[in-house]
């Protein structure tokens, strides 16, 4: 008779075991959204992906939308984690262009943008599925209002360009841009307009440079 107080062996090692299965579909749908797409993401191709019973996707996720949406949270949380020790250390907007293109390379070359295309692709077929999706892009908008505010805070054009307005531009023609390339396979041409947007950052520091400082109160 196991100790009040203490936890069953048994109990610990169920939980274990759950959150390996969890896990190991998680891992199966993200390689699955990869390959195969959203219409191929089915219960029983992840499910023999994972080497699972496909009954045990629903046991643990209800649907096999909820499934997704984890895969999708799985890529995200990775993503923002790397990222945002990516933009630690930048100190001015090329260093932030330059991270800016290095995140886009690594994105295409590890097939997490697959993932979100694929995902939004759902979206048009799916009831919910769209409200789900957006809610997820949500906090990248966070996170490059701060890298701009951080890099840009200082600068003359600052209060010109309000923070929240370019973030959501940012982003919205960064994911335009995935989308794009993820289509065609053509990633030079969105490495150019990357370069063309590091220039006309260097131009607006030049510009910068000439400009009455910020008034202070």
């Amino acid at each position: 008779m196991a100790k009040s107080g203490s936890p069953s062996k048994v109990a610990t090692a169920s939980t274990e075991r759950s959150a390996n299965t969890r896990r190991a579909l998680v891992e199966a749908a993200i390689e699955t959204l990869k390959e195969h797409g959203f219409s191929g993401a089915s219960a029983r191709a992840i499910a023999e992906r994972a080497g699972l019973n496909q009954g045990l996707v629903f046991y643990h996720f209800g649907s096999v939308a909820s499934l997704l949406l984890a895969a999708l949270d799985a890529v995200s949380d990775d993503r923002m984690v790397r990222f945002s020790a990516a933009v630690e250390n930048v100190s001015s907007p090329n260093e932030l262009m330059d991270v800016a293109a290095q995140i886009f390379r690594e994105d295409l070359d590890t097939g997490h943008v697959t993932v979100l295309v694929e995902m939004i692709a759902g979206a048009s077929s799916t009831p919910g599925l769209g409200a789900e999706v957006a809610s997820r892009i949500g906090p990248w908008f966070t996170f490059t209002k701060d890298a701009i505010d951080k890099t840009f805070g200082d600068s003359p054009f600052a209060s010109l360009l309000p923070a929240d307005d370019v973030a959501y531009t940012i982003v919205a023609l960064f994911l335009g841009l995935e989308m794009l390339t993820h289509l065609d396979g053509d990633r030079e041409r969105a490495l150019t307009i990357f370069g063309r947007a590091q220039q006309l950052v260097t131009m607006l520091g030049a510009f910068s440079a000439f400009a009455p400082p910020k008034e202070t109160s």
